[in-house]
């Protein structure tokens, strides 16, 4: 720690603890602009719930899942919109003094909303730092790098890359309005991993602000906690300022596709074929399935659509060579298929409308926002068609659900899984993902969360096993969570799920970085290890 910064956290320190929201909504602020020597931040950027609309607008204005957003669920007492690096670094030192609970946003799609409301209605108050206004973004093509502030989307960091070139662009995820500071801290997968690894694969280097006010890059920070970061959830080591990423080659023209089966165009057949193959065919191709319910026929039972949807790095006719050696079961026809640039593959993938112009993704506006409750899992084993029947029926039962199937193999079965924290790589055919969305209602949220449950207790059967691994982006609070007063924690639960064998040096690490667990949530990285850790 610099003698300045070891100068005001002494200082800090002999502050008496505050407990009152209101005590903390006057100190917290008159203590960051005291000590913001060069830039203190305009009072603007400190908005309390007395400011409602203005509160109100902040707070909702990223939340992708309306449900974390419902009365019952704890709010912060204080929202601060930092502008400086230097502010991030006060806003730690002084929760940290003022004995105050910190949560870290910068996108906002985390699927529990743990990054801005709490999961215990008993939680002590917290200040909600926000760093969506830290969003610049630095393309250097020379180097074939770019940094990109937390803030920022990811849509804005795929734009900004292809302002530069036409052949460049970043393997990270589909959805553009996810914030580049926590997406990338849970993995980070999307349409070109397969080619390129994750985005916390493609990382260089960091910017985080620690426990004790430091602002670390990857040499300062070492490399232990370059690699928790990469892959260890967000929330749990420090405040992501910023990460460098690299860049990766993309041809000037990309096919995508979209080629829809019902159960009665073969779709339970098409569909096994498809795990056959979602892993061994070319990297280049990126073929996911969007499983959901259609609308029942005057007088008919409702049906299944299977719809592939993806994206190839390179032309119509190349991959329709590829489909039809390798998957000829689709069917694949041309009419189905659209070449375009990447960047416009990267809008027709979020699922903006057809026609939407590039520039959209500037505006970081989420194309899906609803009342949702979402899980995961990672399958190594090809479902039988009976098991593909069986999920039909637990599917049509729901009024409005969806099971994503996004496919691996290629360099992501090549990375060790030690190599960054994030640990599914080694016989994964696919993740899945399941989603059901409702309107407010507390008792059809019930009905929503009791049929989650029977799907993804029909699928243990087929998923990953010892442990049932998912993916830490796709929060589940339902695994368990660390409990409010930190004297114990029940990440037995989901550790090693989120983890596998990561989990135990992550613990290691956040022990040392973090020794006083001042960046925790409810599923934040423990100190030690449970004692009934599997």
């Amino acid at each position: 720690m610099s003698p300045h910064l070891s100068t005001i956290l002494a200082s800090f320190l002999l502050l008496l603890s505050i407990s009152t929201a209101a005590e903390i909504q006057d100190s917290f602020p008159k203590c960051v602009a005291k000590h913001a020597v060069k830039c203190p931040p305009p009072k603007s950027t400190f908005i309390t719930p007395s400011q409602t609309s203005l509160f109100t607008s902040l707070l909702n204005s990223t939340a992708q899942n309306l449900r974390c957003l419902l009365p019952s669920k704890p709010k912060p007492i204080l929202i601060f919109t930092p502008l400086t690096e230097s502010h991030v670094q006060n806003a730690v030192l002084c929760a940290k003094a003022l004995g105050v609970h910190l949560r870290l946003r910068s996108g906002g799609h985390d699927y529990e909303g743990l990054s801005y409301t709490s999961d215990f209605k008993s939680a002590p108050p917290f200040i909600l730092l926000d760093l969506g206004k830290l969003r610049a973004v630095d393309v250097d093509i020379g180097s074939e790098t770019a940094w990109a502030q937390a803030g920022a989307t990811i849509g804005e960091l795929y734009y900004r890359i292809s302002e530069k070139s036409k052949t460049h662009g970043f393997a990270a995820g589909l959805c553009t309005s996810l914030g580049v500071g926590g997406h990338i801290t849970g993995g980070a997968y999307g349409p070109m991993m397969r080619k390129y690894g994750l985005g916390a694969d493609n990382v260089v280097d960091a910017r985080i602000v620690d426990a004790n006010g430091n602002i670390l890059d990857r040499k300062s920070m070492g490399e232990d906690a370059f690699w928790a970061i990469r892959g260890g959830g967000g929330g749990s080591f420090g405040v992501i300022l910023a990460w460098k990423v690299r860049l990766v080659k993309v041809p000037p023209t990309v096919t995508v596709f979209t080629a829809a089966r019902t159960l009665e165009q073969g779709a339970t057949k098409t569909l096994y074929k498809w795990q056959r193959i979602a892993d061994k065919i070319d990297e280049n191709l990126f073929m996911r399935v969007l499983i959901r319910p259609a609308p029942a026929a005057a007088g008919k039972k409702r049906t299944i659509v299977t719809a592939y949807n993806g994206v190839y790095l390179g032309s119509a006719e190349s991959l329709l060579k590829i489909v039809k050696s390798e998957f000829p079961e689709l069917g694949m026809a041309r009419k189905e298929t659209v070449e375009m640039s990447w960047i416009e593959s990267v809008v027709y993938m979020g699922s903006f409308p057809t026609g939407t112009a590039p520039e959209t993704l500037l505006s970081g506006k989420a194309a899906f926002v609803n009342h949702f409750k979402g899980k995961s899992d990672f399958v190594k084993e090809a479902v039988a068609e009976a098991g593909l029947e069986g999920l039909w029926r637990v599917m049509v039962e729901e009024e409005s659900p969806l099971v994503i199937w996004n496919p691996f193999g290629g360099k992501m079965s090549r990375i060790p899984e030690g190599k960054i924290a994030f640990p599914h790589r080694k016989g994964v055919v696919f993740m899945a993902q399941y989603l059901t969305t409702w309107k407010s209602d507390k008792e059809e949220e019930g009905k929503r969360y009791e049929w989650m449950n029977k799907l993804y207790d029909y699928m243990a059967q087929y998923a990953s096993k010892n442990p049932r691994e998912a993916y830490v982006n796709y929060r589940d609070d339902e695994m368990g969570m660390n409990s409010v007063n930190r004297s114990s924690v029940d990440a037995g639960k989901w550790g090693s799920k989120y983890y596998k064998c990561n989990f135990e040096r992550l613990v290691r690490v956040k022990s040392r970085v973090d020794p006083h667990d001042f960046f925790w949530h409810e599923q934040s990285i423990p100190t030690s290890l449970p004692k009934h850790y599997y």
